[in-house]
């Protein structure tokens, strides 16, 4: 099992060395970030964040509670009180953590965040389609694939599609029986 707690500066340089190519921070990132990541880029991802009522993002680390080892990163961000919606992104399970159904909790752990915590309405999240092990433990969590942006970011001399999933609240509600 694992839980979420709020990402802080104190895990930047594990983040860091997750992330250790170019290739790997535009799976995980986009275009947001340019390779390496460092403190100064980190802290920027982190400020104003992580303050119910305030932030319009919550970035988290997942921790494997039987061992007590970071094993995840993911956020929540793009918050709109007026449509009551968010997306999550920058969604990372350590190479070693992989295959052990953390993706799969981590998502549904952050859901709950966004459903049950901030009375969202809609929760999204682009995936490149060539991420199929990412896609699978979505679509377990109860992701409804939406479509795709086809070639929809330049990497090298490839384009990358991306792949659109969502959750709308009711569907959250019976999944997990919330009234």
């Amino acid at each position: 099992m694992i839980q979420l707690e709020y990402f802080t500066p104190a895990d930047f340089e594990q983040l860091i060395s997750w992330i250790d190519s170019p290739h790997l921070l535009m799976n995980w990132a986009g275009p947001m970030f340019n390779f390496p990541l460092n403190h100064d880029k980190m802290e920027w991802y982190l400020q104003e964040s992580n303050e119910l009522g305030q932030s319009d993002v919550f970035i988290f680390k997942a921790i494997d509670t039987n061992t007590g080892n970071t094993v995840g990163h993911i956020s929540l961000g793009g918050i709109s009180e007026k449509n009551r919606s968010a997306r999550i992104s920058r969604v990372f399970i350590t190479p070693e953590a992989r295959g052990n159904g953390f993706a799969r909790q981590m998502l549904t752990e952050v859901l709950r965040f966004g459903f049950e915590q901030l009375n969202l309405h809609r929760i999204t999240l682009g995936v490149y389609d060539f991420n199929t092990a990412a896609i699978a433990a979505y679509t377990r969590a109860g992701m409804q694939r939406e479509g795709v942006l086809r070639d929809v970011l330049k990497y090298d001399d490839e384009y990358w599609s991306l792949v659109e999933m969502s959750m709308l609240q009711p569907e959250w509600q019976a999944l997990h029986q919330v009234a």
